[in-house]
């Protein structure tokens, strides 16, 4: 065993964010850590890779685990600092083994300690594979598209960059152990296959959390914190979807016959409570009626003390229930985001038409000849490597609705046409989820963000109004007063669909839509898109949200 860890409580001032949480890991295996968004799969990373110590528990790891882990921050990184020669640093003993062989060939003389030392380190080295690792390195960012970025400043990339950064560094490490947060968000479907290779082949150990279906498919077992506790799956995601459908549907009953429980306590209760003063006993014997309904209490108040389980059957299963089964999860269900969309029905009418198009910047074109419509009813697929031009694509076709709808001067800049048209039909109404959130909402808090959303659309919106939208999308009251920079990615991601909503969009584009969101809030989001009357066109990297959504594929670059 890799690593055995218990941990009992974790708290954030009065919040208990977990009371029961178990996590081992055996050698080469690979952990699915699940859970919905804010439940603690990040926080419990940090404690895994022991930078939080603020927990009651034990970690006990087998000695001479070789750890690595995804990072979140990056003040420490000098800024000179390039980008291979950070992946390097982060291996395990790269850094160490190097400065060795490097430094004691000048210092070492006769002295034998020195010189065992120095041999030691060059079979190390090389056991590691550390002579060629530089070159593996720089074609692994080949791979990753990012070959231009080796010798850039490592505090120069984006957050993205700096993600995929971080994955290549794991697959290179050699550790025992990787414990890897949200690897595969910033990927295209190239980068993203050679990564699930990797995963499915390496002799490393993995902690992996994750809401890619794809990624939860190669797993050998799923680890689901909920309720403060952790629950395990053994097997793939698919194993886990099935195993947590009947594991529900017990729990949904046992939950059922502990409120038929209370029910006939407080109805007992209420009987003594009614009898006790009509008792007329001898003063040496005490009320029956009130030891029963002192016994009755305790008993109650055990009962009600026991928090109601979140239940959640993803809909697959939720189909296969018995009427019985679904009236009960029904009733129980844990709450999820609810995303309205209009369901009038379909149209043929053309909402974009894009003719021999290319697109690019300065004096290079990123693509040529590209030509598809998207009408009312329809789902367009862009799909590309990162880099070929998707996103420029969109930004063009917003830009040419601003020019339509707006009278923008040269709404295109920077992007240049290099040739062809793209035309917007009448009566469009956009809708776009961004894979970021725009910058004029990161100083505002949550409330004053959505009013700015809605004003910028020229909607009207008032406090009672904001709050049950906020709601609707699971942002408790203390998230109200939040600034959006510090928002989590799953509440990020719940705000850029309330942005995207907000006109009564009869066409929504969507740029990688699930990478943030929990499981739960992915499947609304594909019902939701799968009753929706109007057009769609959208970027994604998940099989199983392009499976759902389906329609015609353009092939970018």
């Amino acid at each position: 065993m890799i690593l055995d860890a218990h941990i009992y409580e974790k708290s954030f001032g009065a919040k208990e964010l977990f009371q029961n949480v178990f996590i081992s890991v055996a050698d080469r295996e690979k952990i699915g850590l699940i859970g919905r968004n804010g439940i603690g799969k990040t926080t419990l990373l940090r404690i895994l890779a022991g930078r939080d110590t603020d927990f009651t528990g034990d970690l006990h790891w087998r000695r001479g685990t070789r750890t690595v882990v995804t990072e979140q921050e990056y003040s420490d990184v000098p800024p000179g600092t390039t980008v291979v020669d950070y992946i390097l640093s982060q291996v395990p003993d790269f850094t160490r083994l190097n400065q060795l062989i490097t430094e004691l060939p000048e210092k070492m003389g006769d002295s034998m300690k020195l010189i065992r030392e120095y041999s030691d380190a060059l079979e190390d080295y090389e056991r590691l594979g550390f002579y060629d690792i530089e070159d593996r390195v720089r074609l692994e960012l080949l791979a990753f598209q990012m070959y231009d970025f080796a010798d850039r400043p490592f505090v120069s990339l984006s957050g993205g960059q700096k993600r995929l950064s971080e994955v290549i560094k794991i697959m290179h490490s050699d550790a025992d152990l990787a414990i890897v947060d949200e690897p595969t968000n910033f990927m295209d479907y190239e980068a993203k296959a050679k990564f699930i290779d990797w995963m499915k082949s390496t002799p490393t150990a993995i902690i992996i959390i994750t809401h890619d279906r794809d990624c939860l498919d190669q797993v050998d077992r799923i680890v689901e914190i909920k309720d403060g506790a952790s629950w395990n799956y053994s097997g793939s995601y698919r194993d886990y979807l099935r195993t947590n459908a009947t594991r529900t549907g017990n729990a949904m009953n046992e939950y059922e016959v502990a409120q038929n429980k209370i029910a006939n306590l407080r109805k007992q209760i209420a009987y003594a409570r009614a009898k006790k003063p009509s008792w007329t006993g001898t003063a040496d014997k005490r009320n029956p009626f009130l030891v029963m309904e002192n016994r009755l209490t305790k008993e109650l108040n055990k009962l009600l003390a026991i928090p109601k389980p979140s239940f959640w059957v993803d809909r697959e299963n939720v189909a296969s229930l018995s009427y019985k089964e679904a009236a009960r999860y029904d009733k129980y269900k844990a709450k999820n985001i609810r995303i309205g969309l209009s369901d009038a029905s379909r149209g043929k009418r053309n909402l974009i038409k894009v003719t021999n198009l290319s697109l690019g910047y300065l004096e290079s074109p990123l693509f040529a000849g590209i030509n598809f419509e998207v009408a009312e009813g329809s789902a367009v697929e862009l799909r590309g490597r990162n880099g070929a031009g998707k996103t420029t694509l969109v930004k063009a076709i917003i830009a040419q609705y601003q020019e339509a709808t707006q009278a923008q001067a040269n709404p295109l800049d920077p992007i240049q046409l290099f040739d062809g048209t793209i035309e917007i039909g009448k009566s469009i109404r956009f809708g776009v989820y961004e894979q970021e959130v725009s910058s004029d909402l990161f100083d505002l808090t949550l409330t004053d963000a959505v009013f700015k959303i809605y004003q910028n659309a020229d909607r009207p919106i008032n406090e009672t109004k904001a709050r049950s939208l906020l709601s609707q999308y699971l942002f408790l009251p203390e998230d109200l007063t939040i600034l959006v920079r510090n928002l989590s990615g799953g509440q990020k991601a719940r705000l850029q669909i309330i942005k995207m909503l907000v006109n009564d969009p009869n066409l929504i584009i969507l740029d990688e839509p699930t990478s943030h969101l929990d499981l739960p809030s992915i499947e609304e989001l594909e019902t939701a898109l799968a009753r929706y009357s109007g057009a769609i066109l959208y970027i994604s990297h998940d099989n199983y949200f392009r499976t759902q959504l389906g329609g015609q594929l353009i092939q970018i670059g």
